[in-house]
């Protein structure tokens, strides 16, 4: 259920999809058009797996296409073949892999990652077909494709965290660390006003900037707009910009403007300070991290009935309509669970998922939770999982302020041994798999 479990990651998926250019190749799509059968031969073994001649030639055209002009010398060409030929195979082992770990990708991740490509290159559905043709190439194989991809990038996601080891201790020595206090201090969203003040100016232009700076301020006391207010009186750079300077950390920031910071309330104003380029007004339009972290929590349970070839979507809806109406006449929501819930993680508990934060389930489960009452049962919804229905038991707010920082600073060290960890893996399932070159 948890949505972490089933958002793509993509950290080697640049050699096979080329979403600028719409350049794909076609290694395993079966699209290999250029290649006639006769002359198509075996350049590699992969464990039960083979790598064609063709498919070695799709992806170095492809490659070349998009190395074009970058450089002006590449590679000879039996070096470049040799780097290839390794992709070829590393892709093979991993998609085997996640074969063997019952990796599965479904048609809506799919479309999602359709719709990436479509808005990233300002396209429509139609367009990016009548490219796809132009290439000798069809939707279908770019679906396919990009199932490979995203298979790979699970598997990448899920068995290389699970080789990272980040204990309490380790969370301790980078939080005590400078850089932990600075990764996990806040973060502030800052808007800002100017009136400057030349170096050589007199005591009248000081005073009259430094009133100008106490109108502004009490304008913005008493309501008025504060970025209109920066468009039309301040003289720093980001006037035109409403006077919105970003997210910074204090560290970030002027001693100056941090002591200002570090006493706002957000939402609130600072008065007036003088530094040597006039008076300075800050508000604290939003902030993240630090202080008290109030998350409001849900108990729910829920009883999932999942699709099958006997089981259309129709049925499972209806069959959930039953249980629902069985609850409402008297019936114990957990029994009914137990005994009919496919969710295996909680259906021995009654259905029970237990406190829950935003976040934590798919989208559809987060908004069937959000929308229905304490006690209220909502109507059978779809989500990538099946068909549920939910239950909210209780509500609470908790203060997960402590808990968010330390999961904040496992985040950043998972983060920084990732790649280390994900060259060292690769490295063993190339040795651990049989790999026979007839290149």
């Amino acid at each position: 259920m948890s949505k972490n479990q089933n958002k793509p990651h993509s950290l080697h998926m640049g050699w096979t999809l080329l979403l600028g250019g719409l350049l794909l190749a076609t290694s395993q799509l079966g699209l290999a058009q250029s290649n006639a059968v006769s002359l198509d031969r075996v350049v590699a073994i992969v464990d039960k797996d083979v790598v064609l001649q063709s498919e070695l030639d799709d992806r170095k055209a492809s490659i070349l296409e998009r190395l074009k002009g970058q450089y002006q010398q590449l590679p000879p060409e039996d070096v470049l073949n040799k780097q290839i030929l390794e992709q070829l195979i590393i892709e093979r082992i991993e998609l085997g892999l996640a074969e063997r770990y019952e990796i599965k990708v479904d048609e809506a991740e799919i479309d999602q990652a359709i719709g990436r490509v479509l808005q990233k290159n300002q396209i429509t559905l139609a367009q990016l077909e009548a490219d796809l043709k132009t290439q000798g190439l069809n939707l279908d194989g770019l679906r396919k494709q990009m199932r490979n991809e995203l298979t790979i990038s699970h598997l990448q996601q899920g068995v290389v965290n699970s080789r990272i080891k980040v204990t309490d201790q380790d969370i301790n020595n980078f939080l005590a660390s400078s850089d932990g206090k600075f990764a996990t201090s806040p973060d502030f969203h800052i808007g800002h006003i100017l009136i400057a003040v030349s170096s050589s100016a007199d005591a009248d232009a000081i005073a009259a900037a430094e009133k100008q700076a106490n109108d502004i301020y009490q304008k913005l006391q008493s309501g008025s707009d504060f970025s209109q207010m920066a468009i039309s009186y301040s003289n720093d750079q980001a006037a035109l910009q409403g006077g919105d300077i970003g997210w910074r950390k204090l560290a970030q920031l002027p001693e100056l403007f941090g002591n200002q910071m570090a006493n706002l309330a957000v939402g609130q104003v600072s008065k007036p300070f003088r530094s040597g380029a006039g008076f300075h007004i800050l508000k604290n339009i939003e902030q993240r991290g630090g202080g008290e972290q109030l998350v409001e929590q849900t108990h729910a349970r829920h009883i999932l009935v999942k699709t099958s070839e006997i089981m259309d979507d129709a049925q499972a809806r209806q069959k959930l309509l039953d249980l629902k109406a069985r609850i409402e006449k008297g019936e114990d929501f957990g029994r009914l669970a137990r005994e009919h819930s496919e969710d295996t993680g909680s259906m021995l508990s009654g259905g029970d998922l237990g406190w829950s934060t935003p976040g934590m389930f798919v989208p559809e489960f987060e908004e069937a939770m959000g929308n229905t009452s304490i006690g209220g049962i909502t109507r059978p919804f779809k989500s990538q999982f099946g068909w549920h229905i939910l239950q909210v038991i209780e509500r609470r707010k908790e203060d997960m302020s402590d808990k968010m920082k330390r999961n904040q600073a496992a985040n950043v060290l998972r983060s920084r041994r990732f790649e280390e960890e994900f060259q060292l893996w690769l490295t063993q399932i190339r040795e651990e798999a049989y790999v026979e070159i007839k290149l």
